[in-house]
C-alpha cells in the first residue's frame, strides 16, 4: 500500500530531524544541522534494506516516489529557515566549512559514479604458459 511508503518517509523524517537538532545542540548552534540530509540517507538505507528482504513492494515505493518529487522544494523551504546572514557575520568559519563541503562533494562525484558500474570488458592479454 502507498501509505506504508509515506509512513516510512515520515519515520525517517522524524528521526533525521531529531538527529539534526541533536547535532545542532551538540555543536552549540540553535538550528537543525542537516536533519533533512540525515532523513534522506536513512530513507535510502531503509528502502534498500527492505527491498533486499522483499518487504518493500512497488506499491509502497510509489508513496516514497511522490514525496521524492517534492524533495527540492522541501530542502529550499528548510534552508530558508536558516539564518545565513547570522552565520556569515559570525565569522569566516561557516563560509569555509560550506566551501570545503561543496568542494569535497564535487570531488567525490566521479568516484560515486563508478560505484555499481560493471567492470571493463576489455580482454586481457594472456600470459605465456611455462
Amino acid at each position: 500500500m502507498v501509505i506504508y511508503g509515506v509512513a516510512l518517509l515520515a519515520v525517517c523524517s522524524l528521526i533525521g530531524l531529531l538527529v539534526g537538532e541533536a547535532l545542532g545542540a551538540l555543536i552549540g548552534v540553535k538550528a537543525n544541522v542537516g536533519g533533512v540530509g540525515f532523513a534522506m540517507i536513512l530513507l535510502l538505507v531503509a528502502t534498500d534494506w527492505l527491498a533486499k528482504r522483499g518487504r518493500f513492494k512497488p506499491v509502497s515505493a510509489s508513496g516514497v516516489t511522490f514525496w521524492s518529487l517534492m524533495y527540492i522544494p522541501i530542502v529550499v523551504a528548510m534552508a530558508a529557515q536558516q539564518n545565513v546572514l547570522g552565520a556569515i557575520k559570525g565569522g569566516p568559519l561557516a563560509f569555509l566549512a560550506g566551501t570545503i563541503g561543496v568542494a569535497l562533494s564535487f570531488a567525490l562525484v566521479p568516484m560515486l559514479a563508478r560505484i555499481g558500474r560493471p567492470q571493463s570488458t576489455a580482454v586481457k592479454a594472456k600470459e605465456p604458459s611455462r
